[in-house]
């Protein structure tokens, strides 16, 4: 028998993968919450579940179709009770792309969020190793405690901050670069400074409905995702130190009292 047949295979589902950037791993969702961030925002749920590069294409399809139709500043207009303003603002050669992919987002994401359930059973009782640390040239991701308020604290001030605490930076990235451009191009920090000195008038004069009305589902996923990471790590934290502790301690003729 050659030495490449008594290798061990490779670990068939995997609880987690490390690398320097951040660590991708799988625990229980709820398929419904994520299906809702999904209507809320094309992109969030598959980002929250770790599909990084469909979740940015997703967002960033969301972005141009929106934009291009005018379809935040429609809704402002219809919710207002301006029905004829909204009928004329609206481009219908772009909003008839955006259906859909709005329903794929809503059906892949949900769809997925079941099967990673699945797979996160499987790999809890098959005790799928954990690696502890991951380091490279660029970064060190160490597998570490965090604390779920700070994160959420540094989230509030800005979204991205709070990822890169937990040191998910593929999340931190996008949602940092897409918060400071859409921060910009709604005038909302001018908002602010008008607000604050009581002009409410040129508040309105100045920001832009169409930019501004992104900014409420980046903050408020921002918030969640990093709060459902960083008390997950924290999981993942307990389940490696534990798995280390058996292997490397515990005697093999304990056994386990039920």
């Amino acid at each position: 028998m050659t030495n490449s047949t008594l290798q061990s295979p490779k670990q068939r589902r995997p609880k987690a993968v490390a690398s320097s950037i951040a660590t991708n791993f799988l625990h229980l969702r709820n398929p419904f919450v994520i299906a809702w961030w999904s209507a809320a925002f094309p992109g969030f749920g598959h980002i929250s579940l770790g599909n990084y590069i469909i979740g940015f294409l997703l967002f960033s399809w969301e972005i141009l179709i929106n934009t291009q139709s005018s379809l935040n500043t429609a809704i402002v207009y219809s919710f207002t009770g301006r029905f004829e303003m909204a009928k004329e603002i609206v481009n219908n050669r772009w909003l008839l792309f955006y259906a859909p992919v709005w329903g794929f987002c809503i059906f892949s994401s949900y769809r997925l969020s079941v099967d990673l359930n699945k797979l996160s059973i499987l790999a809890d009782r098959n005790d799928s190793p954990i690696e502890a640390t991951s380091m490279s040239f660029f970064e060190i991701n160490p597998l570490d405690k965090r604390i779920p308020w700070i994160s959420v604290a540094w989230t509030i001030l800005t979204p991205g901050l709070g990822h890169l605490y937990c040191h998910r930076i593929p999340t931190a990235f996008f949602i940092l670069i897409g918060w400071i451009g859409i921060t910009y191009m709604s005038h909302l920090l001018q908002g602010i400074q008008y607000t604050a000195l009581g002009d409410f008038e040129q508040t309105k004069a100045v920001l832009n409905l169409e930019w501004f009305m992104y900014l409420p589902s980046i903050m408020g996923f921002a918030i969640y995702d990093v709060y459902v990471n960083t008390i997950e790590y924290n999981r993942l934290f307990d389940m490696e130190q534990a798995a280390y502790l058996v292997r490397e301690y515990q005697g093999s003729d304990f056994k386990m009292p039920i």
